[in-house]
């Protein structure tokens, strides 16, 4: 099945850009967290410049939006995306179970990745540096893989990796106990400053020590942008958008924190408006051309 507009993220832009695009009567998927943005969950202090619900907290606003989803009838889809290609006239994404879902167009939502990529990464994504254990974990079985967790999360795929690998390194980068069936596992508390090799990767390096491994798995909540999306304009880790929130692939748009500062719940309510209408005429004026 293939949806006419696919929204990656459930802050207040990716929410707004599904509603606007329901209402326009196009065939959505909206996917990221039932729980919506993490980033509202954990704000319990009064918001005071959001039009129309005025001192309510971040837990409060969730929930106000997500009863307006319900209403609408728009369910949420709690997938991961690994990977997103522009494939010519439809977009092509990736799941971290690896499935492909296709849409004719994409707005981007995912909020603002701290931090920014390690050395090497870049290099040698795909020849020896993994976004995804599910996807590329059977290319590695009976080998050794270093695997760096961004939270929580990502622990069940560390898990996987572990039935498959030989050996696996976890590194967390986040705070809490960490624990795997796998004996096979180990859990290593330091931090991974780069990832080296020569035609592909071959070491982990830290800032204690240096680990052989045969592949690098950096499993994140959310990737960079650039990452995300091969081929998209980016800026530091913000993507570039026109004021219409169209990126430089045709048919892929970005609002939000994504799209740069200021990182306000309003703002990105209202851009994530724009890149629905802006990804609903992109949508109704390729049918126009079909149909000449």
């Amino acid at each position: 099945m293939r949806y006419d507009i696919a929204i990656i993220g459930t802050g207040p832009a990716g929410l707004e850009a599904a509603i606007t695009s329901k209402v326009r009567n196009k065939n959505i998927i909206l996917i990221g967290s039932k729980d919506l943005s993490r980033k509202m969950q954990v704000v319990e202090h009064p918001i005071l410049n959001y039009l129309g619900l005025p001192s309510v907290t971040g837990k409060e606003m969730a929930a106000a939006f997500t009863r307006q989803l319900e209403e609408l009838g728009i369910e949420i889809t709690e997938e991961k995306i690994t990977m997103v290609y522009a494939m010519g006239d439809f977009f092509g994404l990736q799941t971290s179970a690896n499935d492909i879902i296709e849409a004719d167009a994409v707005i981007l939502a995912t909020g603002v990745t701290a931090g920014k990529p390690y050395a090497g990464e870049e290099q040698f994504l795909g020849r020896g540096v993994s976004y995804c254990a599910t996807c590329d974990a059977p290319l590695y079985r009976g080998k050794v893989v270093a695997c760096i967790g961004g939270g929580a999360s990502e622990e069940e795929e560390a898990e996987f990796l572990g039935e498959v690998c030989e050996k696996v390194y976890y590194f967390p980068q986040y705070k809490g106990d960490v624990s795997f069936r796998g004996e096979n596992i180990e859990v290593i508390r330091e931090k991974p400053v780069e990832i080296k090799g020569g035609m592909k990767a071959e070491t982990l390096v830290t800032d204690q020590n240096s680990y052989d491994v045969n592949c690098t798995f950096i499993l994140r909540e959310s990737q960079f942008p650039g990452q995300l999306v091969p081929g998209l304009a980016v800026e530091g880790n913000a993507v570039k958008v026109d004021l219409q929130m169209c990126t430089n692939l045709p048919g892929m748009f970005a609002a939000g924190d994504i799209a740069g500062q200021p990182y306000q719940y309003i703002k990105s309510a209202g851009q994530g408006n724009v890149a629905a209408l802006s990804a609903v005429s992109y949508i109704d004026r390729k049918k126009r051309e079909a149909g000449n």
